[in-house]
């Protein structure tokens, strides 16, 4: 088995290697919560979290404390001292997802919107991580004390199919084959307006935000390489359903790539504004509009090689029912199902 560097041993909640932070407000930040621009600053902080921050006097704006609901303004510089991290243990909770397949060697589960996968500041408990110790309390032997058996994450609000590992050596199997691009990844998304082609590449490089950390983007200072296929599965009037494949693994990337082609994931606010968490449905007099609560995004399959009988083995996940409602909503307006 080929030794990879353990994913375990990398800082997986806000970074602190420097306690202090200090950045001046960008254009597109001007006008929205101190709150709002904080977490989008902060790598994996919550906007309660930086609120609390903020109510704590953590947090400055041009030199003067401020409330959470502030409205930065052009040139408003922001600093702040972060608190020493608390390490805590994590806790087995009767948290709710669904199994798709297990066995001695791992999980297959199909996660839920709005679950967060590893405790983070903002959310110390209710993830994930804590329904599967309460699962199989034989995982907080080995992983570490923030994610133990996680091999791979998806973002609190994608749904779909994530694999567990029950044992370090799996865990070590799987994280090499996610490294060396073994595994296969296709997700669906709802996109918004309708791309001119049925199929395609998108190969840009990606990289951390220059301005808010929270953020990944195409123009950044160190880009990786990254590269999405995807196919049309079907038209509506203003949104494409889409079937993609990852050829990498950068963060964000489905969201950055599809925003990159102006084609934003709906529901998606940090990649395709605030005004993308509406979309219009129905037609005639039946037109409305509709809020989403979360981006439409859902990793529906997942493939890779098995640890114990060297395998290939596939899972899918169904679309889960808030994108099922918006599919069956945008076709009333009219559809057009692409060919395979």
């Amino acid at each position: 088995m080929r030794r990879v560097p353990d994913p375990r041993a990398t800082h997986l909640s806000m970074d602190t290697s420097k306690s202090c932070f200090a950045f001046t407000v960008s254009e597109s930040q001007i006008g929205v919560r101190l709150d709002i621009v904080l977490s989008g600053y902060l790598r994996d902080c919550s906007r309660s979290y930086a609120a609390q921050l903020v109510q704590e006097g953590a947090v400055t704006v041009n030199s003067n404390a401020c409330k959470p609901s502030y409205r930065v303004r052009p040139e408003d510089h922001i600093a702040g001292q972060l608190p020493p991290p608390r390490v805590t243990e994590n806790k087995p909770e009767p948290i709710l997802f669904s199994i798709l397949h297990e066995d001695e060697f791992l999980i297959v589960i199909d996660k839920p919107p709005g679950l967060v996968v590893h405790p983070a500041p903002g959310h110390p408990s209710g993830t994930l991580v804590n329904g599967l110790l309460h699962h199989c309390p034989d995982l907080a032997a080995f992983g570490g004390e923030i994610r133990p058996g996680i091999v791979h994450r998806l973002d609190k609000d994608t749904s779909g199919v994530m694999v567990v590992a029950k044992q370090p050596a799996v865990h070590e199997y799987l994280a090499a084959q996610f490294q060396q691009r073994a595994v296969r990844k296709t997700y669906l998304a709802i996109v918004r307006g309708n791309l001119s082609s049925s199929r395609g590449e998108i190969q840009l490089p990606i990289g951390r935000h220059p301005t808010a950390r929270k953020q990944m983007s195409t123009v950044s200072g160190k880009p990786r390489s990254a590269e999405t296929h995807y196919r049309v599965r079907e038209r509506f009037d203003g949104a494409t359903l889409l079937e993609l494949d990852l050829k990498s693994g950068r963060t964000h990337q489905i969201r950055v790539h599809c925003a990159a082609l102006h084609h934003p994931v709906i529901g998606d606010p940090l990649y395709g504004g605030r005004h993308n968490t509406m979309i219009d449905v129905g037609s005639g007099s039946k037109k409305r509009s509709v809020r989403l609560a979360r981006q439409m995004l859902h990793a529906w399959r997942l493939g890779f090689t098995h640890p114990g009988d060297g395998q290939w083995h596939q899972f899918e996940a169904g679309m889960p029912d808030d994108m099922l409602a918006l599919v069956h909503l945008l076709r009333e307006g009219g559809s057009t199902a692409d060919e395979a």
